[in-house]
């Protein structure tokens, strides 16, 4: 029977008004307490405070400042549930000492003991012989294991300072089945804050009970995802680098702010360090910095010298929002060699990526116009032995544009602009070959363009440009020759869509579309001149005379249920160009591979090193039936040489569940294709494939597998393989991973990689990265 307690003493005819005001007023609480209390109450004499409430099978006779309760007592103040058999009040301190079966619930807060002496209005108290549980709350993350199990702990002592804070003596905690835990923490103190960390002081982590690892002081996050300290360490086996075993500090001192750094040891070949900064210190303000260095001893050559592969990688990101509508980004990556990201980079797609780009800009968009400032540097690495690579930068220079306006009123011709002016530099660590620091390019393009639509059946859009060009120097004989010079073209194109042909089928639930839709553009260009004159800068410097057209047609299939917007299934697009003038006003070069704007708009693969009237037959084809599938086919046929030229297959689908399969595969021909002589290793086709499948990912419950190769057709030898498998169970799980590098005298590596994830704290090991294919 419900009882309030008062610390004021009240006449024995109190308790009338007391019950009916807990009725009435407080008749949820009457009911919750009524469909989960289990006793059978004797008493019906009740207090009330408006407070705290008191229910008991038995009240004993209050003694000075002490009132007593027996047989099921249950005391409720605010958020806070006290349960026990005996239970003395003190009425004055609201100090309250309770015996037998002790239960104090708060929010997500569980504690049992067999004692407790707990403080009403400050929410301390001590409690001994407990068991626990804390509900926790933790963001899933790509490689952080995630149990909705509670968090347990057994102690003899806990000690509570607050409403979200205990200080446990001879405690171990687990987030596992607290009756058979795979694996817990021991420590003769610890301090729990929830929603903030745990910290463990001279403790162990077990598994089975078998104590793996001392711990002096450890802490992890409880709730919140930062936490400052040591990170769980990463062991591991390669072939080359021997056992490996590291660490990391991470850093978090306030909410915007984190900071991890450290190193590995690799017990063949040195060490390496690495740091990553992350910061946000205004609002729509970020400051990405990472850096990975290696110090090598040297990996052993035939001949017995070593070859030391040591270097660095450094990255920075940083964008803001200022006032205005400005915009500030600047994006930087240096890379001491590409020998280095061969040697050392964690997954094949890093290690395969020989480009290096800066880029830094201040921009704004208004009213329709855009301006930019920028500092930009592209460096592509040729080869690694010997280090060779092309260097193009750009610094400073100032961009601007304009989106279509309307040149008369209500008359369908429109004008847009475009410009820049900046100090250009290319260097070539092969040929030697470099131009002034500092070599002025200006350009300045106005275009016109008037869209004709004659009803359904036919869009016409001529447009013409003008576009001037100011170089400060040419080159001459191979060399560089500061001599400036002014390039003038005059740029017209005809975009004609003849009618399209379309069908629909279907009923209310399902209907279906297919469209087709031809299309023809023609393009003439002239005034480049000497195409041989101009440095390679950029796209800019690939203008040629051209005098073409392009024809083409793509269908296109639809599908909508119900009342739902439709989506595209399927699109294919066949197209194909041809060239008035082959040469393209003497700028092709026969017997090399030609790169222009006019042939790579078509396709990206390079297929001129000869004078030419067709161009290869371009077919693409997409295929996206649903969110399961994605697929992509790219093929070019070249009727002057009655051959395919490039082949290209991209491929994503997820069949079953949590299954997968990405591929990509590219074949092309590599021109000039019959050079004489040819050049060393020369071979006439390029041929890559690879291949990503498995099922579930590294955090999912349960078995998980991904298997994963890169195989050259044209060398036939795979240059990565991998294959890893990991079950996780409801609090902690296990993973072993292979990979196999295979890139010629750099780097034939074998890496053994196994992990403990350990449910809502992270991972022991070093195998803590997904691959990925795109």
């Amino acid at each position: 029977m419900p009882i309030a307690k008062d610390p004021q003493r009240l006449g024995g005819w109190a308790y009338v008004p007391a019950l009916l005001l807990l009725i009435f007023v407080f008749p949820s609480a009457v009911r919750a307490q009524s469909g989960t209390q289990p006793c059978n109450y004797q008493k019906t004499k009740a207090r009330e405070s408006g407070v705290a409430w008191l229910w008991a099978d038995k009240q004993g006779a209050q003694t000075g400042e002490t009132y007593f309760a027996d047989g099921c007592v249950d005391i409720q103040y605010q958020d806070a549930r006290l349960r026990a058999d005996h239970v003395e009040w003190n009425e004055t301190t609201d100090v309250i000492t309770a015996t037998g079966h002790v239960q104090l619930d708060y929010q997500t807060q569980h504690v049992e003991a067999d004692d407790a002496r707990y403080e009403l209005r400050t929410g301390r108290g001590v409690f001994h012989n407990v068991r626990a549980t804390f509900a926790l709350q933790r963001r899933p993350q790509p490689t952080l294991l995630v149990s909705p199990n509670p968090l347990s702990f057994r102690a003899k002592e806990a000690e509570r300072l607050d409403k979200n804070s205990y200080r446990i003596r001879g405690a171990w905690l687990t987030v596992c089945n607290p009756d058979r835990p795979v694996w817990k923490f021991y420590a003769p103190m610890v301090t729990v804050r929830l929603h903030d960390s745990v910290h463990l002081e001279n403790g162990n982590f077990r598994v089975f009970s078998v104590p793996i690892l001392y711990l002096p002081y450890a802490t992890f996050p409880s709730e919140k995802r930062r936490n400052s300290g040591l990170l769980v360490p990463s062991f591991g086996q390669s072939s080359i680098k021997g056992y490996t075993a590291g660490d990391e500090f991470y850093w978090a001192p306030v909410d915007w702010f984190d900071l991890s750094a450290g190193g590995n040891y690799f017990s063949a070949r040195g060490w390496s360090q690495a740091a990553e900064l992350r910061t946000k210190p205004w609002t729509n303000t970020s400051l990405d910095a990472s850096y990975f260095g290696v110090i090598d001893r040297g990996v052993e050559t035939p001949g017995g010298a070593l070859l030391k592969q040591g270097g660095h990688e450094m990255h920075l990101l940083f964008t803001a929002d200022l006032p205005r509508g400005w915009r500030a980004v600047a994006d930087l990556d240096q890379l001491s060699s590409l020998t280095f990201r061969l040697a050392w980079s964690e997954n094949f797609t890093q290690a395969v990526n020989s480009e290096v780009r800066n880029t830094a800009f201040l921009s704004k968009n208004y009213d329709g116009f855009s301006i930019n400032f920028a500092e930009l540097s592209y460096q592509n690495f040729l080869t690694a032995t010997p280090a060779t690579s092309i260097t193009l930068r750009t610094a400073p220079e100032v961009r601007m544009s304009s989106v279509d306006r309307p040149l008369f009123g209500r008359l369908p011709i429109y004008y847009s602009l475009e410009g820049f002016s900046g100090a250009e530099n290319r260097s070539e660590s092969a040929t030697g070959f470099t131009t002034p620091r500092f070599v002025e390019r200006s350009e300045f393009a106005p275009s016109v363009e008037m869209p004709l639509r004659w009803g359904p059946w036919l869009n016409v859009t001529p447009s013409f440009t003008f576009r001037s060009t100011f170089y400060g120097g040419q080159m001459q004989n191979g060399a560089y020759l500061a001599d400036s010079f002014s390039r003038n073209t005059e740029e017209f194109s005809l975009d004609v869509r003849p009618p399209a042909f379309e069908r629909m089928w279907g009923g209310d639930e399902s209907k279906w579309k297919h469209a087709i839709e031809p299309d023809v553009t023609y393009s003439y260009v002239t005034g480049v001149n000497d195409f041989g004159r101009f440095v390679r800068f950029d796209e800019d410097e690939t203008l040629t005379d051209t005098n073409e057209v392009e024809y083409g047609v793509t269908q296109r299939l639809f599908h909508r249920t119900g009342e739902g917007g439709g989506h595209e299934v399927m699109a294919w697009k066949v197209a194909q160009k041809y060239f008035f003038d082959p040469t393209f006003g003497g700028a092709l070069a026969p017997g090399q591979r030609n790169a222009f704007q006019t042939l790579d708009s078509l396709s990206p693969f390079a297929f001129a090193d000869e004078p030419r009237r067709f161009s290869p037959i371009v077919s693409e084809v997409t295929i996206e039936p649903g969110r399961r599938y994605d697929t992509q086919f790219i093929l070019n046929y070249d009727p002057q040489r009655n051959r395919t030229t490039a082949i290209g297959t991209l491929l994503k689908v997820k069949p079953y569940k949590e299954s997968f399969l990405t591929m990509a595969q590219f074949s092309t021909l590599n021109l000039p294709l019959n050079p004489s002589p040819p050049p060393p290793n020369f071979e006439q086709r390029s041929n890559q494939i690879r291949v990503l499948a498995g099922y579930g990912d590294l955090t999912r419950r349960g078995w998980n597998a991904t298997f994963g190769a890169s195989y050259d057709v044209s060398h036939q030898e795979f240059q990565n393989q991998i294959a890893e498998f990991s079950y996780n169970g409801s609090c902690c799980g296990i993973g072993f991973e292979y990979r196999r590098f295979s890139f010629g005298r750099i780097r034939n590596e074998n890496q053994y990689m196994l992990v403990f994830r350990i449910a809502n704290l992270g991972s022991a090991g070093n195998l803590r990265r997904e691959e990925k294919l795109f």
